[in-house]
């Protein structure tokens, strides 16, 4: 495991990256130390090809309070353009999360409140404890959810989204879940027994089709399903059909299935 000064644990086994929010006395806020650490960490992951999926997490009682209220006062003493620049950390950071060719699952638990609700939405799948919290806090601090909404929005949707970012209510996992914020809610004991099958299937995929549909779907969410679209989806397709990737994977099935049918 790799330790930092920033509040960022690090665990690669396995072809796994587990990266652990680690503030647990601040409920793992999010301040630009950890932020910077974790951007960097992702960029690393992403040309690693000995990672095959990533675990995002938090240590203590916690996934994660959002921004460190501490960062948010300091940053409002700036100038319109050092507070534009500082606000760009966050959005670097939720921009990592969503490129990273890898597959990436939020492990929530505790409390998940304003931007950690950005970070679980840009994840590509969010497994919660059903004793998790959530709550855009933004409104009631006279902030507003910005750099987080396009990934809430592809998630949930316009009317949810305004619903819950507006009003500032908090709602639980079984909410976060019908509205489509998390993929599924598990007791609190069972999230690591839920993740482990997810990160199992995902390992056994090929890198190159995981990050390849990540882009496709990325890139198609919203759009007309026009002759445009219809061709660009073609186009994905036969590329990776003649991909090495693809050769081999569908060479080695055919092989074993022509064993089986030899076999006495």
């Amino acid at each position: 495991m790799t330790q930092h000064a920033t509040g960022l644990e690090i665990e690669c086994e396995d072809g796994i990256a587990r990266l652990w929010l680690a503030r647990p006395g601040q409920r793992n806020a999010l301040d630009e130390p950890l932020m910077e650490a974790l951007t960097d960490a992702l960029r690393r992951i992403a040309q690693d090809d000995s990672v095959r999926v990533v675990v995002l997490g938090g240590r203590g009682k916690a996934f994660c309070a959002g921004a460190d209220l501490g960062w948010m006062q300091r940053a409002a003493g700036f100038d319109r353009d050092q507070n534009i620049d500082d606000a760009s950390r966050f959005a670097r950071l939720l921009q990592a999360i969503d490129t990273c060719p890898k597959p990436t699952l939020a492990r929530v638990h505790g409390a998940c409140f304003a931007g950690a609700i950005g970070l679980a939405a840009a994840c590509d799948i969010a497994i919660a404890a059903d004793d998790s919290r959530f709550c855009f806090t933004e409104t009631q601090l006279g902030i507003v959810p910005a750099m987080i909404s396009p990934y809430v929005l592809r998630g949930v949707g316009y009317r949810q989204a305004m619903r819950y970012m507006t009003t500032a209510l908090p709602f639980d996992a079984a909410t976060a879940l019908r509205i489509g914020l998390v993929s599924e809610t598990v007791p609190a004991d069972a999230l690591d027994e839920a993740i482990a099958p997810l990160v199992a299937a995902l390992k056994a995929c090929g890198p190159r089709a995981l990050a390849e549909t990540k882009r496709l779907l990325r890139g198609i969410v919203g759009r007309p399903i026009d002759e445009t679209l219809t061709r660009h989806t073609a186009e994905c397709i036969a590329d990776a059909r003649a991909s090495d990737e693809a050769r081999e994977r569908i060479g080695a099935v055919l092989a074993a299935a022509a064993a089986r049918r030899d076999a006495p």
